[in-house]
């Protein structure tokens, strides 16, 4: 076990860490969700039943949407676009690597490189694909929740009738709601990219190492 543990503490670190959040979010959210109903005179709602709220699947989706999307365009433009001098970029002018070319196989190359065809097609772009699918399930999670918590909200205010999924799609209110998580995204990862050129955190793959020029590209 504690080899286990060694071996895979990055991934038991973060998905500790989202797991811990993610239930204090629920948690507060939870408690914020029931003093905005008290003001409005509606009873409170337990513990579960916020689990399936509208309130509560917006603000997760909304922030997941954004992380997958994030993550999903960055690979996609890592591999076409370069940055002199970023940890984060491919050596300018490098082209495909050595180990990208199916005839460089090995014997523990994975099953899709030694069958060929449409599957080593669909695989050379498999992480990119399965992020950006988890943002389009995030993108429709944010959407649901959030129509549901804006016909709750609107109902509470003014009563007004609710509106559909695809009437909400086209608020300001929704594209606001993704708009200022995106650009955030990208303004972080522009700053990885562009910080990573001249500073340096020892021990990190995601850095150059310490002795590297500020020229030097890719990790």
């Amino acid at each position: 076990m504690r080899r286990w543990l060694r071996e895979h503490a990055l991934s038991v670190a973060t998905l500790s860490a989202f797991t811990i959040f993610w239930l204090l979010q629920s948690v507060f959210g939870w408690q914020v969700h029931n003093e905005e109903l008290a003001q409005y005179g509606q009873h409170a709602l337990s513990y579960l039943g916020y689990l399936h709220s509208g309130h509560f699947v917006e603000a997760t989706f909304e922030n997941w949407e954004s992380e997958f999307l994030q993550m999903g365009g960055y690979v996609l433009l890592t591999a076409y676009l370069v940055q002199k001098g970023s940890s984060e970029s491919k050596p300018v002018g490098q082209g495909d690597r050595p180990e990208d070319r199916a005839e460089n196989a090995t014997a523990e190359s994975p099953r899709p490189v030694h069958v060929g065809g449409l599957a080593l097609r669909v695989y050379r772009n498999s992480l990119s694909v399965a992020l950006l699918m988890i943002f389009a399930g995030s993108f429709l999670g944010h959407l649901f929740g959030g129509v549901a918590a804006y016909n709750e909200e609107q109902m509470l205010q003014s009563g007004a009738p609710p509106i559909s999924a695809w009437q909400f799609l086209g608020t300001s209110d929704f594209w606001f709601q993704s708009m200022q998580n995106w650009q955030s995204e990208f303004l972080a990862v522009a700053a990885l990219i562009l910080l990573s050129i001249v500073l340096r955190q020892h021990g990190s793959p995601e850095s150059k190492p310490v002795t590297a020029s500020h020229a030097t590209t890719g990790a």
